[in-house]
């Protein structure tokens, strides 16, 4: 018997239509080339190419058709994440299906105006953080007496993006989320982040007096806030399968082709097998992504989807660190500078292994889940 308990992988039509689009997609518009182009501009994508996912409707992957979505569920976009993360494309994407997911769940009635915006394409992101524990919840964030939104969150990924924010901040003591329209901050409330992985944005965002949007309250606001930090784990676990997949794409042509006294440097085994072990992690961390995404549906996430949800982030994570270290080595020297493109998968593996917990934190869970019955 599964330690896991239920191991069912279901990869159907609709999800295979979505990956081979979603990749050719990702490679007309993506790769290192197009990746290097923004890795020091203001946005980290071109706005065309945000126009064309809208357009495609992958803001709505996940929403419902009443709310404008396509109504294909969320782990329908899981071949999308993995397409991103393979073409290293650093677009605002996952950020805005994540914030429709955690609205949704907190009270899709309420926040239906914003939904329907964010299926016809508007950015959205979630801040969260006020500290570096992804198990925190909001302490200094609140709304005041008049209803106003009072605080500071740190590291908010794609805040410099998101047309609508969900913040995380308190109520009278209890846990509800504030929908700002970014065109109502102050000027000089984004700060943005310098973060290891270029291919990302981030920023602090402060909170002064902003009259939010729309405040959700209620007890679906914890349970739609657990449910967003896993699927926020799978869809990043998802992005670096993808990215380790690329990765060792760029090492194996880089060992076919480098000689060192006389030979290919590819036909050495201490080169070979650390690349099998690259291909065999891979292909383990896209098993539990696709078990995963298996068992998404529409209802609060239990006990079976928080278990592959974790197990998936972990070792997705792991793998990535682990092949974009190797593909520095094997580079010798050059694998340390910039113009290496080894250095983009070796940033965007620390940066993909902190988002939504690393894989400790996963494994300290699973722990729990899985040995303490």
């Amino acid at each position: 018997m599964s330690v896991m308990g239920n191991t069912a992988m279901r990869f159907d039509e609709e999800q295979s239509m979505l990956l081979d689009y979603a990749r050719s997609f990702c490679a007309d518009r993506g790769g290192l080339n197009a990746a290097r182009e923004h890795l020091e501009t203001p946005l980290e994508y071109s706005p065309a190419v945000w126009e064309e996912m809208a357009a495609m409707g992958w803001t709505g992957i996940g929403l419902p058709e009443e709310l404008g979505g396509a109504g294909l569920g969320i782990g329908a976009a899981v071949p999308v994440a993995e397409s991103l993360g393979k073409f290293l494309m650093g677009t605002p994407l996952i950020s805005t299906m994540l914030a429709a997911q955690l609205l949704l769940r907190a009270d899709g009635s309420a926040a239906a105006d914003v939904l329907r915006s964010i299926a016809g394409g508007d950015a959205a992101c979630v801040a969260e953080l006020e500290s570096e524990d992804w198990a925190a919840l909001p302490g200094k964030t609140v709304i005041d007496e008049a209803g106003l939104l009072q605080g500071q969150k740190r590291l908010v990924m794609d805040a410099q993006s998101a047309r609508w924010m969900a913040v995380l901040a308190l109520v009278g003591g209890d846990v509800a989320l504030a929908v700002v329209d970014a065109a109502t901050l102050s000027a000089d409330a984004l700060s943005p982040r310098v973060l290891i992985d270029n291919t990302h944005r981030a920023a602090d965002v402060s909170f002064v007096d902003v009259e939010p949007a729309l405040v959700v309250t209620g007890e679906k606001v914890l349970a739609a806030l657990r449910d967003y930090r896993l699927l926020g784990a799978l869809l990043v676990a998802a992005e670096s399968t993808g990215a380790a997949a690329a990765c060792l794409d760029v090492t194996v042509d880089y060992l076919k082709t480098r000689k060192q006294f006389g030979k290919l440097i590819g036909s050495y085994q201490a080169l070979k097998h650390p690349s099998v072990d690259i291909l065999n992690m891979m292909d383990s961390a896209r098993s539990f992504v696709y078990h995963a995404s298996s068992l998404m549906g529409p209802e609060a996430l239990g006990r079976d989807q928080e278990i592959a949800c974790r197990m998936a982030k972990a070792q997705a994570t792991d793998t990535l660190k682990f092949a974009g270290d190797r593909a520095v080595q094997f580079h010798g020297g050059m694998g340390f500078t910039w113009d290496c493109d080894a250095q983009l998968f070796i940033r965007r593996a620390q940066g993909a292994q902190q988002q939504f917990g690393d894989a400790q934190h996963h494994r300290q869970r699973l722990a729990a889940l899985l040995l303490d019955e």
